[in-house]
């Protein structure tokens, strides 16, 4: 009697969907690094014409508006607001103050000895401090006037994105659940979280909560993101979720399903959105990065659909055979 050998390896996927198609691999092996879409939105809206010539036909006038609001603004009040930020950072009894971890120079000019962490810097940290709040309120001035721009050029990119896939309307299908045992998600948070993305509530934790953390010296920017980071996910995907015509409760699963995913991509995201003006320009690529992953993921979603259909095809296949074998007997 010859016995089987035993398997050399096991695998621990969620999903008996997990081994594809030569043809999905390299989608497959994209969607292993999502924070990678980011950066070729990025690349596409440098390199192609249909993409940012129309973004820029949209956005260019209220652009051009606010660069000289903006610069205007900070001519104005950039040496006013450094002098205030260095008596907050060099006042012992300020929740801001960073004597703890820097020693401050009694004459500290743009090219001072200050330290941060033992390191010499080549300028003082209330000018680094004083250069991100004013870049902020400089963004936060060209935001104003291509706010609502940006949102439709975010769109049109998103649109010509899958077009230049060779997708229409039709591609997006109804959502399939992937996983074997999905996971349960608590709908109270689903409620509450679509409460704080609603514009007034995600503009008071921007900037009132966590702009005064993006700008503690060099760390803050990154803590900040991480912050930011599944809610930009969130965000960008809604065009995702809408056109696949899914559920709340759809969308809360197929998020915790890929909860590390969504992290990392928005993380880098709004890493890059929270650069001084030239995030402005990210908020547009990432919908681009957002739309590729899409694409990706409804590959496979496409994939598992035809999967389970076969599956449920055979199942009902040998249930009949199985009804007319008993019958005969």
């Amino acid at each position: 009697m010859s016995i089987e050998p035993a398997p050399t390896h096991s695998k621990s996927h969620f999903s008996k969907y997990d081994e594809v198609p030569q043809e999905l691999h390299r989608a497959m092996l994209r969607l292993k690094f999502p924070s990678s879409y980011v950066v070729v939105g990025a690349y596409r809206l440098l390199i192609d014409k249909s993409l940012y010539v129309p973004a820029w036909n949209k956005c260019r006038n209220g652009a051009r508006r606010g660069l000289m609001c903006g610069f205007a603004w900070t001519c104005m009040s950039y040496n006013i607001q450094r002098r205030i930020i260095k008596a907050v950072l060099t006042q012992p009894s300020s929740i801001f103050s960073l004597r703890y971890i820097t020693r401050f120079t009694d004459t500290a000019d743009e090219l001072s000895h200050e330290t941060f962490l033992g390191f010499k810097l080549p300028f003082s940290i209330s000018t680094y401090v004083t250069i991100l709040l004013v870049g902020s309120q400089f963004t936060g001035i060209i935001g104003f006037f291509v706010s609502r721009n940006i949102r439709i050029a975010r769109q049109r990119v998103w649109d010509q994105t899958v077009a230049s896939r060779g997708k229409g309307p039709d591609f997006w299908q109804p959502y399939v659940e992937e996983w074997d045992s999905p996971p349960v998600v608590n709908e109270r948070w689903g409620r509450l979280n679509s409460i704080f993305t609603m514009w007034f509530w995600r503009m008071i934790i921007q900037k009132v909560i966590l702009l005064p953390l993006s700008l503690y010296p060099f760390v803050g920017t990154f803590i900040a993101a991480a912050f930011r980071g599944m809610g930009t996910a969130q965000y960008l995907h809604k065009p995702y979720f809408a056109a696949k015509k899914m559920t709340p409760h759809q969308v809360a699963v197929f998020i915790e399903e890929r909860k590390w995913d969504y992290r990392m991509f928005g993380f880098v995201a709004a890493l890059l959105e929270g650069l001084p003006i030239i995030g402005l320009i990210f908020t547009v690529s990432n919908g681009i990065g957002a739309a590729m992953w899409a694409h990706d993921l409804e590959k496979r979603q496409h994939y598992v659909a035809v999967q389970r259909q076969s599956s449920r095809r055979a199942s009902g296949a040998l249930g009949y055979s199985t009804g007319l074998e008993a019958a005969r007997t």
